[in-house]
């Protein structure tokens, strides 16, 4: 670790607040020393200091000539219990969120811009209706209906014995079987539910405590405006509504200017009120989810039955169930209009809940379920369960409804792009389209797997769908959409190889620049091959969006061709082929069991490697960086997503910086590396303007251009990121070229401000054995960036253009109490 910051001029209480990046580290690596005590937190997320300086403000004259360090720890929030690996099994539902961040920036269009959130949200529905009817095609399709209703199935099988034909139990008939397998979607919907709240009520229903008057900055008028929206918690809707238009005025602006700032404006998304407190969104969509998850069981078993029925004579039970099936469809509409009629609400801190709609809505969608349990489980001796339940209509139509959506995103994405281009924005505004396309992938993948591996497990060595064993299979939807993924692996070579070849010439282009930028040193191949190598690897990352938009264009033609060919064939691929080309015939053949087998190995290495990281430590902070990156965003899509640590992590971040400045009047750096960076500008945007004069911020190895910037340009493009260098009072940015993940944040240097930007920072130090560096010195590439002699230079520099301490006899005029420390 580097030594300590060089002696700041200026002198004075001064705060150094570390902020690790993705992968977490523990306070002793972060403030190198073994012995920490935490400040303030808890075991989750928390803030440590060296055992020595945990009382450092008692004798400010042991600080006077430097900074005293103090390191935030996150990373618990997303890798700390082993039950937060299951996460992986949510996938889908995150990467489905992070679309409707990727919305383009745009000047004006609001109403296009509400069609984008609101079609992300319907993708997003698409996808738990899809999960659930994947648990009813294992449940009720195959194991009930098909392998309990077949002899030969049930004989391998003696745990399926009470429920056979053969025996005539109770359980026998068909409709029984399907009321008793319901139990498991049920039990699968009910878990989603159950995650979703528990994770609701640790984050989104916890207001963040940021008002500026809380922390004794804020003026006489925020503290009443924000009482009046206190008062209004658990109110009416109504009350609720007017009470946000009346505190709105005053949340979504600025508080009062800085000494030498303009008038106070609007907030920058990030920044305002808001933004952090997803609380009546993601209820309302968690009780939307939630209904639909319960309405889907109830469809699967209503249509089995009523399609049995339809051909009884007796005309009364049919009648039933079309009203119940009716019933379902007036359900099913309000849940889509729940989905479609309200998004986030950034610009107010939206206190209302309605309670009425989160708890009435799934208890009623839950007594249809009932119902249809009751009806499916009514006696008819005559009902023999043969073939498959009708499922391959509701796959098409799930799987149409997803590409019909992502085309009208893509529509709209573009619509708002040309409204305001930007040449850095990845896809030119095709990344939220491209990444719900993704999404539905994977769920496509994830459910696919499971219904194959299932089918195989019960059918033996038969291929399911080829009629050869006791089982007919999933549907054959399912199977099509297996057997393009061979297809798609098959393409995906093609820009591997461009990449390979390209990374190959680019390390030779760098060979004489490296050895260039060494001045006088003998070269040496082997070094200079392998710092001209990381360089060029870490430039792959800039290839990501036509990496992304290759791989979901692809995605998005394969899989309208496998509905179109499972919609005109009504066969799975290789009977399909049957009597064409042997050529054909052979490569369907091929291509869906090799398909089968893959989307099984999918699943197989999901469930795998969840088990892993669930019992080792390591694992999970491994699917932890992915977290990091995924869950940063608030649920604003999909309710059932793992939850947003930064929801915790920015209101953590910004009642420290504000009660610390507002406590000792002092200077402080917030130091945030890798994604730490990124919390770091958004627990700036949250401070009062006040206390954002008092901070000055330095990122390094940070991703806020390079990915934020280039992938969620509404939030982190080129205009907000020059907002956030005028209203910060300082900023620098450290980077190198070997980086793969940060870069430039490209703001430039403005009237008195300098630029933000130094870099690329020399990586490695030295190129052979100097005096200095006896030994090689490693290419650091995205770690310790403190370890460059410019890390301190620029934090003591940072320090120095920060104002002078208030003595305690200014700090009155700030107002409000003091918060402790």
């Amino acid at each position: 670790m580097p030594s300590e910051t060089p002696d700041p001029q200026s002198g004075g209480a001064a705060l150094e607040l570390l902020v690790h990046g993705v992968g977490g580290a523990t306070p002793q690596e972060m403030l190198d020393d073994p012995r920490t005590v935490r400040i303030t937190g808890d075991e989750t997320a928390a803030v440590y200091r060296r055992t020595d300086d945990a009382d450092a403000e008692r004798y400010p004259g042991r600080y006077a000539e430097r900074p005293i360090p103090e390191a935030y720890c996150w990373s618990n929030l997303t890798s700390g219990n082993g039950s937060r690996a299951l996460w992986l099994l949510l996938l889908p539902f995150m990467v489905v969120n992070l679309a409707h961040w990727m919305r383009p920036a745009t000047k004006g269009l609001g109403k296009s811009q509400r069609v984008y959130g609101v079609l992300v949200r319907l993708v997003a529905l698409t996808l738990t209706v899809l999960l659930t009817a994947a648990a009813c095609e294992v449940a009720l399709d195959l194991t009930a209906w098909q392998c309990a209703g077949s002899a030969d199935c049930v004989a391998e099988r003696s745990w399926l014995g009470f429920l056979s034909p053969e025996g005539h139990g109770w359980w026998s008939q068909p409709g029984r079987r399907l009321a008793l397998a319901a139990l498991v979607p049920t039990a699968l919907v009910g878990l989603l539910w159950y995650l979703s709240n528990r994770t609701w009520s640790a984050y989104e229903a916890q207001r963040p405590p940021t008002d500026a008057s809380s922390a004794g900055l804020g003026t006489h008028a925020d503290s009443n405006a924000r009482a009046a929206a206190d008062a209004t918690d658990g109110a009416t809707d109504a009350t609720a509504s007017a009470t946000d238009a009346t505190a709105s005025a005053a949340d979504g602006v600025d508080g009062p200017p800085a000494p030498g700032e303009g008038p106070a404006r609007m907030r920058p998304a990030l920044g305002r009120p808001g933004f952090w407190y997803g609380r009546r969104l993601v209820a309302r969509l968690r009780a939307a989810h939630t209904a639909a998850g319960f309405l889907t069981v109830a469809a699967a078993l209503t249509t089995a039955a009523t399609e049995h029925d339809s051909g009884s004579a007796d005309t009364s039970p049919a009648v039933v169930g079309r009203l119940l099936q009716a019933a379902l469809l007036v359900c099913a509409a309000v849940v889509v209009q729940v989905v479609c009629s309200r998004g986030r609400s950034e610009r107010r801190r939206d206190t209302g809940l309605d309670r009425m709609l989160i708890s009435r809505l799934p208890a009623a969608a839950l007594t249809l379920l009932v119902l249809a349990v009751v009806y499916a489980a009514w006696s008819r001796p005559g009902w023999v369960s043969a073939g498959a339940l009708p499922g391959d209509t509701a796959f098409r139509v799930i799987a149409l409804s997803q590409v019909s959506l992502v085309i009208a995103l893509a529509v709209t994405a573009q619509a708002l792009h040309r409204r305001a281009p930007h040449a850095r924005t990845a896809m030119h505004g095709l990344g939220g389209p491209a990444v719900a396309m993704l999404a539905c992938g994977l769920g496509g993948v994830m459910t696919g797997g499971v219904a194959q591996r299932v089918a195989d497990w019960l059918d033996g060595d038969a291929t399911p769908g080829m009629g050869e064993g006791a089982i007919v299979g999933p549907p054959v939807l399912l199977s099509w959409q297996a057997s393009v993924i061979p297809v798609l692996l098959v393409l995906m070579l093609i820009p591997v190889v461009v990449l390979a070849v390209r990374t190959v010439r680019t390390t030779r282009r760098l060979t004489p620049v490296v050895e260039a930028e060494y001045g006088t040193v003998t070269p040496d191949a082997i070094r200079t091959r392998q710092v001209a190598g990381t360089r060029a690897r870490a430039m792959l990352t800039d290839a990501a969006p036509w990496l992304v938009g290759l791989v979901s264009g692809a995605s998005l033609l394969l899989g309208a061709a496998a509905i179109a060919g499972s919609w005109l064939s009504g066969e799975v691929p290789g009977q399909a082929a049957e009597g064409t080309d042997s050529f054909v015939e052979s490569v369907a053949d091929t291509a869906q069991a090799l398909g089968s087998w893959l989307v099984g190995l999918g699943f197989i290495l999901f469930v795998t490697w969840g088990r892993r990281a669930y019992r080792d430590a390591s694992a999970r902070r491994t699917i932890g960086i992915l977290w990091d990156v995924g869950t940063f965003w608030p649920r604003a899509a999909h309710p059932f997503a793992p939850p947003c640590y930064a929801e915790r992590a920015v209101p953590d971040l910004t009642w420290r910086i504000a009660s610390w400045t507002g406590r000792t009047g002092g200077r402080l750096v917030l130091s945030g590396h890798s994604q730490g960076s990124v919390l770091a500008a958004a627990a700036v945007w949250q401070l009062p303007a006040a206390t954002r004069h008092r901070v000055a911020l330095l990122t390094y190895g940070s991703p806020l251009e390079r990915l934020y910037g280039r992938w969620f340009p509404a939030y982190f493009g080129a205009g907000p990121l020059s907002d956030l260098s005028r209203e910060v009072h300082c900023w620098r940015n450290l980077w190198r070229a070997t980086d793969p993940i940060g870069g430039p944040v490209r703001v430039p240097a403005v009237a008195d401000r300098p630029e933000v930007d130094r870099g690329p920072l020399k990586d490695p130090l030295a190129y052979g054995r100097t005096a200095l560096h006896p030994l090689p010195e490693p290419v650091l590439g995205h770690s310790d960036y403190q370890a460059d002699p410019a890390f301190a230079g620029e934090r003591a520099a940072l320090l120095d253009r920060l104002p002078p301490p208030v003595v305690p006899q200014q700090r009155g005029e700030l107002g409000g109490r003091q918060p402790a420390l």
